[in-house]
C-alpha cells in the first residue's frame, strides 16, 4: 500500500454573490493576485509537508480556466518539489497531452523533473476533461487519437536515441532528439485517471500502466469501475497488480466524528457547490458511445448532484471522521476496490491551513500506519468475494 497528498490548489475566495460556473466562463476578473500569492506557496509547503510526515508521495494535476484548481502547469510545482524533497515520489497527475503540440515539450519537461529528482518522478497522461476542450478550442472528436499518438511521440523520445522521426495524423516531427532522457529507465512509472472511459482503462491495461479513479462518485461507481478495469488486464492476458489501481478521495480526521464533520463540512459544501459547477461539459463527440454509455450509469451518483451531509456519508463521497471512523472505512473500501495506492485530498475547497495540516498529522500518525500493516506492499489486496 502506498499513500499520496494530492493538491488540487483551489481558488479559497469565489464572491459569495457569484453562481455560476467555476469552469470555462468564470470570470478571471475574480482572481485576485494576492489570495494567489498566499495560497501558492501554503499549498506548496503542504505538498512539502508530507515527506516528513511519511508519506510515500505527493500529486498534482491539470486544469486550466477555471477556479477549481489553479494549476494550470503542474510541471512547475512539480519542479518546486523536487528541489524542496528528498525522498517521496512525486506524480504530475497528469499531463492533458491533447492540449501540447509538439508533446515533445511533455517529455522534455518530464525529464527534466526526474533528473532534478534524482529519479522520482511519476508521469501522468490524462485525455483532459471536457471543459479544456472549450478552453483551447481544440475539436474534441480528435482528443483521443491526440492523446495516442502524443503518447507514442513522448515514449519514443524516452526510450529510443535520437535523431530519429515520427509521422502521424497529428503530429509531424522531422526530429525526435530530446534533451534531457529520464533517469528511470526504460521510463518513468506512468498513472492514467479515468472517470469510466472503456478506452482509457483498455489502454492502461494494454500497456501495462497503473489506473488512478478520479473521485466524487458514489463508491458503488468505483466499485464498478475498478473490476472493469481489473477485466482489461484479464483480456490483455494477466492478472492486475495492486500497484496498478489507485483510488482517490477527500479525506479529512479529527478527534472525534462529531468535531470532523464540524470542521469539515462547510468546505465541502464550497467545493461541491462552488467549485464543481461545469467539470461535467461533455463537448460533443470527446467521449464514444460505448464510454458515454458506461459513464452514465454512474452520472446520477456524481458529486454535483449531492445536497444532504447523509448523502455524502452513504455514499463514501468522503471519509470523514475520528482515527478510528477513517481507518474502518478505508480499510473497508479498499479491500472491496484492491487499489494499491490512496491518493488522499487532504485540503478542499476552503479549508485553512491550520485544519489542513492537523488533518495530514492525525492521519499519518493515526491511520496510515494502521493501514500499512493491514495492506502490505506486494499482497493480495480485495476481499475473496471481489476477486
Amino acid at each position: 500500500m502506498r499513500f499520496f497528498s494530492f493538491h488540487l490548489m483551489p481558488y479559497p475566495a469565489l464572491p459569495q454573490d457569484y453562481d455560476g460556473p467555476a469552469w470555462v466562463t468564470c470570470p478571471n476578473a475574480f482572481f485576485d493576485p494576492a489570495v494567489g500569492t498566499q495560497v501558492y506557496n501554503r499549498y506548496i509547503d503542504e505538498l512539502v509537508a508530507a515527506e516528513d510526515l511519511g508519506f510515500d508521495g505527493v500529486c498534482v494535476n491539470e486544469h486550466h480556466q477555471n477556479a477549481y484548481g489553479i494549476m494550470p502547469s503542474p510541471n512547475l510545482i512539480a519542479s518546486i518539489l523536487a528541489r524542496l524533497t528528498s525522498r517521496v515520489r512525486i506524480a504530475v497527475v497528469g499531463n492533458a497531452l491533447p492540449l501540447y503540440d509538439p508533446p515533445t515539450r511533455v517529455a522534455e519537461e518530464f525529464a527534466m523533473i526526474d533528473n532534478i529528482s534524482g529519479g522520482r518522478l511519476i508521469a501522468g497522461f490524462v485525455v483532459g476533461g471536457g471543459p479544456e476542450y472549450y478552453s483551447f478550442s481544440i475539436n474534441p472528436a480528435h482528443a483521443r487519437e491526440r492523446f495516442q499518438e502524443a503518447h507514442d511521440v513522448i515514449m519514443k523520445a524516452w526510450t529510443e536515441d535520437g535523431p530519429s522521426e515520427f509521422i502521424g495524423r497529428h503530429y509531424r516531427l522531422r526530429f525526435v532528439n530530446t534533451w534531457p532522457k529520464p533517469v528511470q529507465k526504460p521510463h518513468p512509472e506512468v498513472w492514467i485517471p479515468g472517470a469510466g472511459s472503456l478506452e482509457t482503462m483498455e489502454f492502461v491495461a494494454r500497456h501495462h500502466y497503473a489506473y488512478m479513479g478520479i473521485p466524487y462518485f458514489h463508491i458503488d461507481v468505483f466499485d464498478r469501475q475498478f473490476r472493469l478495469f481489473r477485466e482489461a488486464c484479464e483480456k490483455e492476458g494477466y492478472t492486475y497488480d495492486p500497484a496498478q489501481a489507485g483510488w482517490l478521495t477527500p479525506i479529512y480526521v479529527a478527534e472525534t466524528d462529531e468535531q470532523a464533520r464540524r470542521e469539515f463540512e462547510e468546505h465541502w459544501w464550497y467545493f461541491v457547490k462552488r467549485l464543481l459547477p461545469g467539470i461535467d461539459i461533455q463537448p460533443p463527440g470527446y467521449t464514444t458511445l460505448r464510454s458515454i454509455e458506461n459513464i452514465m450509469k454512474g452520472r446520477g451518483t456524481f458529486a454535483l448532484n449531492l445536497d444532504t451531509w447523509e448523502q455524502t456519508v452513504e455514499g463514501q463521497y468522503a471519509i470523514v471522521g475520528s482515527p478510528e471512523t477513517v481507518y474502518e472505512q478505508l480499510e473497508a473500501n479498499l479491500t472491496r476496490l484492491g487499489t494499491g495506492n490512496l491518493l488522499g485530498l487532504f485540503q478542499l475547497g476552503t479549508l485553512p491551513a491550520d485544519a489542513t495540516r492537523r488533518n495530514l498529522e492525525l492521519f499519518a500518525r493515526e491511520v496510515m500506519p494502521r493501514l500499512r500493516q493491514r495492506f502490505p506492499e506486494g499482497q493480495p489486496m480485495l476481499a475473496r468475494s471481489a476477486a
